[in-house]
């Protein structure tokens, strides 16, 4: 007989049942009601952005700054620039010389106007290391920037080279003593370093009239030789000076000294230290025996004389490898001096071979000496786009508003001369590039340039880049800076004589003739005025709207990412509809779009 009973459910049994259904319900609520509320906050503070006073009240500031001489309005087509005359100047160019001076070791006001009025290329001696293998291709950097009538210096070589591999466009060709006495135990290094640390004592030697200064270079240095007689009459040349500049990079400076100068992007040395240094030299080197180089040695023994290193920012180094179009693109404010190691980086501008390439480099730095490389910022703010122009290389047309403080970075499109690629091994303020290709600028490099009267003009192309295909697939939704322009052209006014005294970034003006041909003006600025296109009061209100939306569009990017990892996590357990969440992505991806 069966005794079983039918199955039954307790009463604890059926209540945990209730709950957990009340739960779900519960949950499906909730899931519900934050989707909703997240649609409603995202759509909420994207009509705030668009309608609120802020924004009314920075549309209004750029309204008035239409009447300012700083705008950056495009002129109508059919205007065109006045490029002669007096009222082509552009009216935030100062024609006044009411800078202050610069720093000049125990010189007054009038002594300095005495010793820069009186100072030559004829007061400067040239002693450039060279290699008589290397000879041979290295002469045609030399003859780049060498002038034959103005200038005295020499080439020193290790042996003989042929007599047809010289001629009188060249500098002097000598030959170096034997250094073989000299012990040289560092096991890295070689022994070359001993001859040419020996230049300056060699030339110093041959007794030439007339000497303030000893400037050392090698065979593949480029010379400003025009900024360098600028740059050396700030100084006393009756005291001991010893001036140059360190090295790019972090790993070299820490090895040799933050306070060596680097032979490579010049050494000046005035007629009383090389005078010193004559004198004890050959014994310093014998003590230096363990050192590495050239640079290091004549270091250390300048520093036994008790001689600071004057900086100069002009003086490049160049301790890089590939491009350095992020270094000439954001060149220091201060008079370009010189460049190194020109055949272990790409060429400049693109299509050129390496001879032409710095051809075409020398042709535009002599056009206009001071400015060459001079760095100007300015935007188009209908457009919604930022203009960074170097003189004489290229301009850089940014599809958004980029403060100032982020395109003076250099962008890294180089690696170090020991081939780290990594922020850290530089010791200047660096960028990584655009990792996305829709916010990386068109670029426009410099095809010709020539003087008009006390201008000068240069035309700039726009290059054809690997990523433009990617650029018109991905970026859709954005078309790229001036689809149409196909060259810029590029007014440059003289600069006041003092300006390397006290250096200041240069003022553009934007003006569109066409629709294929824009014409940027670039001079130095009013003193007072902003060296960008607002008044100098609203500078702050707009960066920090700027520095703002671009906060903002990051937050909304990494919300919509969440947002849509959350909605199709959940969505399948609280069957929700799944066009609520693709509404919300979309809301939050136009939102960071604008």
């Amino acid at each position: 007989m069966d005794f079983s009973s039918p199955p039954c459910r307790s009463p604890l049994s059926l209540s945990r049942t209730r709950n957990r259904n009340r739960r779900w319900r519960q949950s499906r609520t909730g899931t519900a009601v934050v989707v909703v509320a997240a649609l409603v906050i995202s759509t909420t503070a994207w009509l705030s952005l668009v309608f609120s006073g802020t924004t009314a009240r920075c549309w209004h500031r750029f309204k008035n700054w239409e009447g300012s001489p700083h705008t950056l309005t495009w002129k109508p087509r059919s205007q065109k620039p006045n490029q002669s005359g007096k009222d082509g100047r552009i009216s935030s160019f100062s024609t006044a010389p009411s800078l202050q001076l610069g720093r000049n070791r125990s010189l007054s006001e009038a002594e300095r106007r005495k010793v820069e009025a009186g100072l030559t290329l004829n007061h400067i001696v040239f002693g450039i290391a060279g290699s008589s293998q290397l000879w041979k291709r290295r002469r045609e950097f030399i003859r780049l920037w060498w002038r034959k009538n103005s200038m005295r210096g020499h080439v020193w070589l290790e042996e003989k080279v042929d007599d047809k591999e010289w001629d009188e466009s060249l500098p002097v060709i000598m030959i170096s003593e034997d250094t073989s006495r000299f012990r040289y135990t560092n096991p890295t290094g070689h022994p070359s370093g001993l001859r040419i640390g020996r230049i300056v004592l060699e030339t110093f030697r041959l007794g030439l009239s007339d000497v303030r200064w000893f400037v050392l270079g090698d065979d593949d240095t480029i010379f400003n030789v025009d900024n360098l007689v600028k740059v050396l009459s700030k100084y006393d040349y009756n005291e001991m000076v010893y001036v140059g500049g360190s090295s790019e990079s972090h790993s070299a400076n820490t090895y040799f000294s933050h306070n060596m100068a680097y032979g490579g992007g010049g050494i000046a040395i005035s007629y009383p230290l090389a005078e010193a240094l004559y004198s004890v030299l050959d014994d310093c080197l014998e003590r230096y025996h363990k050192l590495y180089g050239s640079d290091d040695r004549l270091h250390a023994c300048i520093s036994e004389l008790g001689v600071p290193l004057s900086r100069e920012l002009g003086f490049h180094q160049w301790d890089i490898r590939g491009s350095a179009h992020g270094l000439l693109s954001a060149h220091p404010v201060a008079p370009f001096v010189s460049i190194h190691h020109v055949e272990a980086v790409d060429p400049f501008y693109p299509g050129l071979s390496s001879l032409d390439n710095l051809k075409l480099f020398t042709k535009a730095m002599k056009v206009d000496p001071m400015s060459f490389l001079q760095r100007s910022i300015c935007y188009d703010r209908a457009r919604r786009l930022s203009f960074s122009v170097s003189l004489g290389y290229t301009i850089q047309v940014f599809p958004s508003i980029v403060p100032p403080r982020v395109l003076e970075r250099s962008e890294m499109t180089y690696s170090a001369w020991n081939k780290i690629h990594n922020r850290n091994e530089f010791d200047l303020d660096t960028r990584d590039p655009s990792k996305s290709v829709c916010k990386r600028p068109v670029l426009f490099f410099l095809e010709e340039v020539e003087r008009q009267g006390d201008t000068s003009l240069g035309t700039y192309v726009q290059a054809r880049m690997k990523d433009d295909l990617k650029r018109s697939f991905f970026c859709f939704t954005r078309s790229a800076p001036l689809p149409y322009v196909e060259s810029i052209q590029v007014l440059g006014y003289p600069l006041k004589k003092n300006w390397h005294l006290s250096p200041r970034r240069l003022c553009c003006k934007l003006n569109q003739t066409s629709d294929e041909l824009l014409t940027i003006s670039v001079g130095q600025c009013e003193k007072g005025s902003c060296a960008m296109l607002t008044n100098c009061r609203y500078d702050s209100s707009f960066l920090y709207t700027v520095e703002f939306k671009m906060r903002l569009q990051t937050f909304t990017s990494w919300t919509a990412f969440f947002a849509f990892l959350f909605l199709q996590k959940v969505g399948s357990k609280c069957n929700l509809l799944s066009t609520s969440s693709y509404i919300l992505i979309s809301h939050l991806c136009t939102f960071s779009a604008h």
